[in-house]
């Protein structure tokens, strides 16, 4: 058990920074605890962002857009800029229709109830005559670090332009380790300093809560080790019963990677126990899924002692494709 409790004080907070300071620690534990926590604060926390757009009359992405000063790159590039609040899991279309000169703004986007536009004032693009007409269909969706344009499985109908989505809301962290200056028995302990930057979507001090509950996580699965029962252990057997300290562990802990977190996020798989019950075949129709992320999904279970995933999935396990 730990001699000392750190407490956690907020030195400065707004909507977008936020500096922390976690006190007293042990010497030793400070820069890995603080290291963590920047880790999973830069990668891990999950936002909202747009992944696709469909510009009426135009059909690829190196085109012109008649009466509009941009062209698609310059469009895209400034889309990519676009930040949300979104409280939906699936993905979500919104529209953008503008008419007549002058800039078009974040906030001409007719977003629904679920859907909050964070920075209204950003410029997407300006239209230079009183008859010029612009209309766009923005696809947004939630997800973790980053979804490069070039990183998808299957390619887009004609018309749809790929863009690069950037879910992280945290663009900078700061971590800083301070001696404690007390004497006597605080002598040999440290801070952790940490400052938080953030797009608006969420506080600082949520996103360190949001990291702080995901390193808990981890914490709490190696804290129910139990080195008995592992020592005879077998591989997870095809058509064997799932215990529930195993089935309910979250994905996050596999440390997948994007694309095949999201795949899976987008199919409500959320748990071990979910992928344990399906077999390569139904792995391989979910959505976005190939047989890349098949052997990704088998090689990181394989890691963590859960046996293979070809089995018959038991009853109530089947999720639909997509």
């Amino acid at each position: 058990m730990l001699d000392i409790v750190p407490t956690i004080t907020v030195v400065s907070a707004g909507e977008q920074y936020g500096r922390f300071q976690i006190a007293p620690l042990e010497e030793g534990h400070a820069a890995a605890l603080g290291n963590a926590l920047r880790r999973v604060l830069l990668s891990s926390i999950p936002g909202a962002a747009v992944t696709k757009i469909n510009i009426e009359g135009v059909y690829h992405e190196f085109s012109t857009i008649p009466g509009v000063r941009e062209d698609v790159p310059e469009l895209v590039l400034n889309v990519k800029g676009l930040r949300f609040r979104c409280y939906a899991e699936r993905p979500v279309r919104v529209a953008l229709v503008r008419h007549g000169a002058g800039p078009v703004r974040a906030s001409d986007i007719d977003t629904p109830s679920n859907i909050e536009v964070v920075n209204p004032n950003h410029y997407l693009c300006s239209l230079d005559s009183d008859d010029a007409e612009l209309s766009i269909e923005l696809t947004i969706e939630r997800g973790r670090g980053a979804l490069l344009a070039d990183m998808r499985d299957a390619p887009l109908p004609i018309g749809e332009i790929a863009v690069d989505a950037i879910f992280t809301p945290i663009p900078k962290v700061n971590m800083v380790v301070e001696r404690l200056a007390s004497a006597g028995e605080l002598a040999a302990h440290a801070a952790v300093l940490l400052e938080i930057w953030t797009d608006g979507s969420l506080k600082p001090g949520d996103a360190l809560s949001y990291a702080a509950q995901l390193l808990a996580q981890y914490a709490q699965a190696i804290a129910s080790f139990d080195q008995s029962a592992v020592a005879v252990k077998e591989p997870h057997a095809p058509g064997a019963a799932i215990p529930a300290e195993i089935y309910d562990l979250p994905i996050d802990i596999l440390d997948l990677t994007t694309r095949t977190y999201n795949a899976l996020k987008r199919a409500d798989i959320t748990k071990i126990g979910q992928i344990l019950g399906k077999d390569d075949k139904a792995l391989a129709s979910i959505r976005n899924f190939g047989a890349k992320s098949v052997e990704e999904i088998k090689d990181k279970l394989r890691e963590r002692g859960y046996g293979n995933v070809e089995q018959t999935p038991e009853p109530g396990l089947e999720l639909a494709a997509g």
